[in-house]
This record gives structure tokens, sequence and C-alpha cells, in this order.
């Protein structure tokens, strides 16, 4: 049974039908790309959201990567203090400093309760959280405002950062997107003064970022204006150039979006 598109999916389509049909860079492609950062951010907030409530405990340092990354995304910045993201956060430095006190046997004095400190290691994992907001902040604001002015000093900074506050660095998170933007500023840099192409490298990632957008803007388009006929070829191509450009497919993005379309296309 084929889905009517939604208002904002009905906005979508009639601008593209103005333009002449979805292309990259267009109106319509843009305000795609916006919906698809506004639903995954919604799905995956209410996913954490609803941990939050019912059991903080089960908060884990994934999740709050999960819905930092989501809301980086969709508002070009870096969560503020008191949001969702911030609040995930700290809930999961909590958890990781009482597993790891209840693991060497000590007992964990919960913040908020009774005016009690936070015990050293959870303390020492909120202070690496604040340090890696802090360059995030920095490095964001300028990613969005002047990214051709990002060094690659302040990526490494960012990187060691987000390694020592989660474990890991995200594939797509900030960090990765300020090492890209160095190597793209150091790209440009060297062709103008050697006149030489860019590293392969650099060229092959951004092949895969515009053959990704090509499918965005061709499949989004029909999930705006014929969902019903969306199939599960357009589906794996999308899912497979996301996936080749992103590093990972985003729960809720536009490739899950499109597989969710055709198995609603393809129910009796």
């Amino acid at each position: 049974m084929a889905a009517k598109p939604t208002e904002a999916g009905q906005v979508i389509s009639d601008i593209a039908r103005a333009e002449g049909g979805t292309t990259k860079g267009s109106q319509s492609a843009q305000m795609q790309s916006e919906l698809a950062k506004q639903r995954n951010f919604d799905q995956v907030s209410s996913d954490v959201g609803s941990k939050l409530d019912a059991a903080p405990e089960s908060i884990t340092k994934e999740d709050a990567q999960a819905v930092h990354r989501a809301q980086t995304r969709l508002e070009g910045q870096q969560p503020p203090s008191g949001s969702i993201s911030s609040v995930a956060q700290h809930q999961a430095a909590v958890n990781e400093g009482a597993a790891g006190s209840s693991a060497s046997g000590t007992t964990t004095a919960s913040s908020g309760i009774g005016g009690a400190p936070l015990d050293p290691t959870t303390q020492s994992q909120m202070d690496r959280q604040a340090n890696y907001q802090d360059a995030a902040s920095k490095v964001g604001g300028k990613l969005v405002n002047e990214p051709g002015n990002v060094t690659k000093e302040e990526a490494d900074l960012l990187h060691s950062r987000e390694q020592r506050a989660f474990g890991v660095t995200e594939k797509g998170g900030l960090a990765s997107q300020a090492q890209h933007q160095v190597a793209e500023n150091e790209g440009a840099t060297s062709t103008l003064s050697n006149a030489t192409p860019s590293d392969p490298s650099m060229q092959s990632q951004m092949d895969r970022q515009a053959n990704y957008e090509d499918a965005a803007a061709e499949v989004g388009s029909k999930l705006a204006n014929d969902p019903g006929n969306i199939t599960k070829e357009d589906a794996d191509l999308l899912h497979s150039r996301e996936h080749r450009a992103l590093g990972h497919t985003e729960k809720g993005g536009l490739a899950a979006q499109a597989q969710h379309q055709v198995a609603e296309n393809t129910k009796p």
C-alpha cells in the first residue's frame, strides 16, 4: 500500500515540479536533505529521550554519540548546554563511572543526591567530555562560518579530545569533518601554488559524496512525489552509496526511509 506524501514532502514536491525536477544543489534537493536530517534527529532523540525518562541507567556512550551527531548535523553547530545531547552525554558519563566503580568494588556517589560529589572516575570522564565540547564548539563554529580557515592543528586537537572523551572517533563525526575540511583546504592550496590536482584519496571521497548526493536527490524526489513507486533497487543503491560516502548509514536517514517505504509498498 503506497503512503501519501507528508505535508513537508508535498511542499518539496511542488518546488521540485516548479524547478523542473530535483537536481543536486537545487532548492528542493537541499530541502529534502534538511528534512532527512530533521527526521533522523527526531527519531534518534525520541529513542534516547525515552531511555532517559524510563531507564537513564541504560544510556550508553553510543546513545550519546548518536544523538550528538544527529543534532550537530541538523543544526550545523555544537548542541548547547541543556540540550538532549548534553544530557545524554552527562548520563552516559555517570553510567560509565558507576560501572567502573562497581567493577572495582567501590561505591559511586551520585550527583544531585544530597549534594554528594561524583566519584573520581565519573568526574574525570566528564572533564574529558567538557574538553571535547570546548574544542568542538570552536572548530564546529569555524566549519560553519569559515571552513577555509580550519587548520590541521585544530582538527588534530579535536580528534584527540573526541578519542579521549568517547574512546572512539566517529566516522562522519565532527573530528572527521574537520580533517576532511583540512584535506580540502590543503588540496586547494596545493593546487593554487603548484597547479597540480588534489590528492587522489580526497578526490575519491568527493566522488563518493557526489554519487551519494545524486542518488539522494533522485530517490528523495521519489519519496516526496511518488513514494508508491520506490523500488528495492532504489533503496539498495542509496544505502550502498550512503555507506560508501559516510562510512555508515544513518538510523532514520534517507536510505532507511527508502527501505521502510519499500517494505510499505510490498505489503499485501
